[in-house]
């Protein structure tokens, strides 16, 4: 439940907490509109926010974008790509999980920034991530009318108009619908990615109808690394490990997005510490062991892994299985794909719908968009989120679906990669508040491991692939316009809001001593806060 407490700066005898929990300031109900709390309604379930945090992220990125990484870095220069990002990806996620079992609100993110750094820096990071995930509606109809040509030559538009159409209807359901509906996407996902892990021993082993071991091989011949866009030498190998490094950057979006669930869980001070203890798993098992199978299974230098098609036919996976004569898989292994772009897409508006909520409670637009029907679905934020999807009919252009998914993945992405370093900041500034004000991190539900250092690297590390993102249009000979926009836009849009709401509302910097520490929060019965309720009813 949200409660309030008022907490002045140099505060050194903190009452205790049970003497403050009777006073009137303090609210046992939660409050809408403070602390970051909205009407949305607590009706996920564990379970559900589990599936959510261990199966968000995978995608076309896991099962087709590999192949470009691994034809550009090579076996070493891919798993090492993934390691790394796989180490920054965790620190982000560290961070926001702790903030978020301690602040479930709505949106969270926006409203993070709002609270720890400035309301210009809160409004931005609406805008910014807010563009980056309802654009990526379009991308992902955009992917899936390219999937669906590894079996017709049905148009984009019939493919792109039955996806928007069922994200919409989805969205507009309970929020309980919808986590279902993602739980059924991730058993799918899991399974695909079962499968091609027992079908990649089997290829390696010699099971297929040629026969044929592969071992290491292919670390061995044509070599660990490869020499990017034929720049000879160790210079080569690490720009083809810098491509690898961004692609797989590209790769792990999206999966931070589980914390945005705390404001519709249950019971966020157990769901969100799980579902970030299984990001560790996450990326080790699907990612990081990924890698490696790809390298076992498909030599690097396969014209099919750039061939740019963005469906089975340039997946790593289906390359391999094809030339060991196993048929039939392909197809299967396109449908696992088809489906993890729909989810991806539903997912999206969900995210996106969310942030919009989070910008009502923080004052930065309109209450009536926030509004929720019985459900506790705020019904004007989907929608106006949704509206976004339709982007996707770019691909009826004459440069074609795959094209259209290219440019709206890149434009997108960006934003989602400068959202890991602003939330990384939110965690540094919210620590040093905890330490100014002499609040102990002893009394918090769920503590993340090494802070604050874990949120420096996430924030260094975040902020250094956002600068290299577009590293390819600096090669010589490789400049394109239009590539180095997409690649950098996303700064341009998220220093702009900034500039202009500080402008207009003369916000400050937050100071550490009145950062508010308090408001927003959830009761525990594990802490002084007070018993946890229960009732799915209760707003969020």
């Amino acid at each position: 439940m949200a409660f309030t407490k008022q907490h002045h700066a140099n505060s050194d005898d903190v009452q205790d907490d049970h003497e403050w929990q009777s006073s009137p300031e303090y609210s046992a109900e939660p409050l809408s509109s403070s602390g970051g709390h909205g009407h949305t309604q607590r009706r996920l379930k564990n379970y559900q926010l589990t599936w959510i945090g261990f199966c968000s992220g995978i995608g076309t990125g896991l099962f087709v974008g590999t192949g470009s990484a691994y034809a550009n870095a090579g076996p070493a220069g891919m798993l090492l790509a993934y390691c790394v990002v796989g180490i920054v990806l965790w620190c982000v996620m560290q961070s926001i999980a702790e903030l978020a079992t301690l602040y479930p609100t709505a949106g969270t993110f926006p409203h993070w920034a709002t609270r720890f750094i400035d309301p210009a820096v809160g409004f931005s990071l609406a805008i910014s991530y807010g563009y980056c995930y309802t654009i990526a509606i379009a991308s992902e109809c955009s992917a899936a009318a390219v999937i669906v040509s590894y079996w017709t030559d049905l148009t984009p538009a019939v493919t792109i108009t039955v996806g928007l159409a069922a994200i919409l209807a989805i969205n507009l359901m309970s929020v309980s619908f919808y986590g279902h509906s993602e739980v059924a996407a991730g058993m799918v996902k899991v399974a695909c990615f079962l499968g091609l892990v027992i079908v990649s021993i089997v290829i390696t082993s010699g099971g297929g109808s040629d026969h044929k071991r592969t071992g290491f091989q292919y670390w061995r011949n044509p070599g660990a690394w490869t020499e990017y866009n034929g720049v000879p030498g160790s210079t080569g190998a690490f720009l083809g490990f810098l491509s690898a490094f961004v692609n797989a950057s590209f790769s792990f979006i999206g999966i931070e997005t589980v914390v945005i669930g705390a404001a519709e869980s249950i019971d966020p001070h157990k769901a969100i510490p799980t579902a970030a203890k299984n990001v560790t798993y996450r990326i080790g098992f699907f990612y990081i062991l990924g890698a490696l199978l790809i390298s076992l299974i498909v030599d690097p230098r396969n014209p099919d892994l750039v061939s740019g098609a963005g469906n089975a036919k340039s997946s790593p996976w289906v390359i391999a299985i094809a030339n060991a004569g196993i048929s039939g898989l392909p197809s299967l292994v396109n449908a696992c794909i088809l489906i993890s772009a729909w989810s991806a897409g539903n997912s999206y508006c969900w995210v996106g719908s969310r942030i919009i909520v989070a910008m009502t409670t923080d004052g930065q637009l309109p209450k009536v968009l926030g509004k929720t029907n019985k459900k506790g679905v705020p019904y004007y934020a989907v929608i106006i989120s949704w509206l976004f999807g339709p982007l996707a009919y770019l691909s009826l252009g004459s440069g074609g679906a795959s094209q259209a998914f290219t440019w709206l993945l890149n434009l997108s992405t960006v934003a989602g990669l400068i959202a890991w370093a602003t939330l990384c900041a939110c965690y540094i500034r919210f620590h040093r508040a905890m330490e100014v004000q002499n609040v102990s991190r002893s009394d918090i539900p769920w503590k993340s491991a090494f802070q604050p250092y874990t949120a420096w690297v996430g924030f260094v590390g975040a902020t250094i692939i956002t600068l290299v993102a577009g590293f390819k249009v600096f090669l010589a000979g490789n400049w394109s316009t239009s590539d180095f926009i997409a690649s950098y836009i996303g700064i341009v849009i998220f220093i702009v809001p900034i500039i202009a709401w500080k402008t207009v509302h003369k916000t400050k910097f937050a100071r550490a001593h009145t950062i508010d520490l308090w408001s927003g929060r959830l009761e525990t019965e594990h802490t002084g806060f007070g018993s946890r309720r229960q009732s799915p009813e209760f707003i969020g």
